[in-house]
């Protein structure tokens, strides 16, 4: 999904989206059904009035200000930006057209001189009626000055609680001489595809807006963090509704509106929100303690293909998350997880494909000792890991080193799979700008077509193991792989390692047209 097309929902000088739904008011009755096992058919309600306006009052509006480069450079005889209604095109218009004039001024030094405010709103809901709001974190990041509008147009000065980027939500507080209207989180787990949902905010300034749709999917992953569980929805969601409540009939809070898909910036029907089963707990801790703390069991882990479950004889096909480096020293190394082990449940729950693993571990709380199900040489087997916190530094990767000690050997071409291979040695670590502690085997040919090439290994690569046995030889390589012909096995499993880390790639065992020069 290209970046242009993916943005945030909050606005610059747009307002947010405000309030949660209530329960449906009125349904109709299931018509009877003319087939047992047809499901019964719901028709549309007849409004949705009476769910809005109980939930409208706990939406608010979120406006922030934050200090920067000012065109007016502390002058008192600098013009003020015409003011233009917030969201409309005419606000960019003068802005950029303001700026313009301002950075041509006679004297005016670079950069504009003092400060002077940028202001954007977005929208939020309150779950504590002594003034406890949740929102989206790029709604707040970076302001320093945050108001809360009700609404009843009431304004008030918030306290920003916490924050957490990895899954962009924050947490807010204001102070009220009444009790204020909350709205409780659902069971996000319950939404399925279909379901009517709500969605109230102040979408591009315009406050308490209420719209109407469907869930259309569950589980997006839309590349916005390491925890994606998005929920897709076509209620209509535009800028100034990032941090806003999607509403179930019932009023319950099962998602917070986040992202949206768009060509223009306008709703085309294509919006996300974070799961309120992810939310609850990542605002609890922010409500308690001002910070997330998330399990960890140090496993560089990628996805198990077709060909990669064949190889590993997984039953069931592609599913789990491969090992690709049990990271020393880490949880998953001192319980014994090996890499090529393949992830197939964690704490008693099932590992469906490669990025539900990281968002089962970080909800399981620090300190648990989770049992885990791996498939390994062709069996099941139980562990127990002791789940930690995820340090701050978890994805900082290694650097490299100087030279090794040269390998003795020669190069070898690898029939059938298009690859050339070598021992390491002076050349090809200078060439190749290869690690001191490199291990394997380096490949310095890949032939143009063949399935090594289709597979993303490229020269420079080291294959560190072959169907989950190490090699430092090209002999042992080309060993590892007649072997696995004489069985008839359709591919064999390497263990492949460069600059971004170590993954497994499956090839098959054919003969390739293309050949290493």
């Amino acid at each position: 999904m290209r970046l242009a097309s993916m943005m945030f929902a909050a606005a610059v000088a747009a307002a947010p989206l405000a309030a949660p739904l209530p329960a449906l008011a009125q349904q109709a009755a299931p018509a009877p059904s003319t087939t047992p096992t047809a499901p019964a058919a719901v028709s549309t309600p007849e409004t949705f009035a009476p769910l809005a306006r109980r939930l409208l009052p706990s939406v608010v509006n979120i406006q922030t200000s934050q200090a920067i480069g000012g065109a007016r450079a502390g002058r008192p005889d600098a013009p003020e930006m015409p003011q233009a209604p917030p969201g409309s095109p005419f606000e960019e218009l003068f802005r950029d057209f303001f700026d313009r004039q301002q950075r041509g001024r006679p004297g005016q030094p670079p950069g504009g001189g003092p400060q002077r405010r940028a202001q954007s709103q977005g929208s939020g809901f309150i779950i504590d009626a002594s003034g406890i709001i949740v929102t989206n974190n790029h709604v707040v990041d970076g302001a320093d000055e945050i108001n809360v509008v009700l609404h009843d147009n009431t304004t008030l000065k918030a306290e920003l609680v916490g924050v957490d980027t990895r899954t962009d939500l924050a947490v807010l507080r204001v102070k009220s001489d009444k009790p204020l209207p909350v709205v409780p989180f659902g069971d996000s787990d319950t939404a399925e595809v279909g379901d009517w949902v709500l969605a109230i905010g102040n979408p591009l300034g315009f406050g308490g807006s209420v719209t109407a749709g469907i869930v259309s999917a569950r589980g997006r992953n839309i590349n916005a963090g390491p925890y994606d569980d998005f929920i897709q929805t076509d209620a209509a969601i535009n800028r100034g509704n990032s941090g806003g409540p999607l509403f179930n009939v019932r009023g319950e809070v099962v998602g917070i509106n986040t992202a949206i898909v768009s060509p223009s910036g306008g709703s085309i029907g294509i919006g996300f929100a974070i799961p309120s089963n992810l939310a609850q707990n990542i605002v609890a801790q922010l409500r308690n303690g001002g910070r997330v703390r998330r399990g960890w069991v140090g496993v560089n882990i990628q996805q198990v293909t077709d060909e990669i479950a064949e190889s590993l004889t997984v039953p069931g096909g592609a599913r789990g998350a491969l090992v690709a480096r049990a990271q020393e020293d880490g949880p998953a190394a001192k319980a014994g997880v090996q890499n090529g082990d393949v992830i197939l449940r964690f704490n008693g729950q099932e590992v469906r494909e490669m990025r539900n693993l990281p968002r089962i571990v970080a909800e399981t709380p620090v300190g648990t000792e989770a049992p885990m199900t791996v498939w390994r040489g062709g069996a099941e087997k139980e562990l127990k890991i002791t789940v930690a916190e995820l340090p701050n530094d978890q994805q900082a990767a290694a650097t490299a080193a100087p030279q090794q000690t040269p390998s003795p050997g020669g190069a070898l071409e690898l029939a059938g799979l298009g690859l050339k291979v070598s021992p390491i040695n002076a050349e090809l670590k200078e060439r190749f700008s290869l690690r001191d502690e490199a291990r394997g085997v380096v490949v310095t040919d890949v032939a143009a077509g063949s399935s090594a090439a289709e597979r993303g290994i490229a020269p420079g690569d080291l294959i560190v193991e072959v169907q989950q046995n190490r090699v430092t030889t090209p002999q042992e390589v080309r060993d590892q792989i007649e072997r696995l012909r004489k069985t008839n096995r359709p591919s064999a499993l390497l263990l492949i390692e460069n600059g971004q880390g170590q993954r497994f790639v499956p090839l098959r065992l054919r003969a390739d047209s293309g050949r290493p020069g």
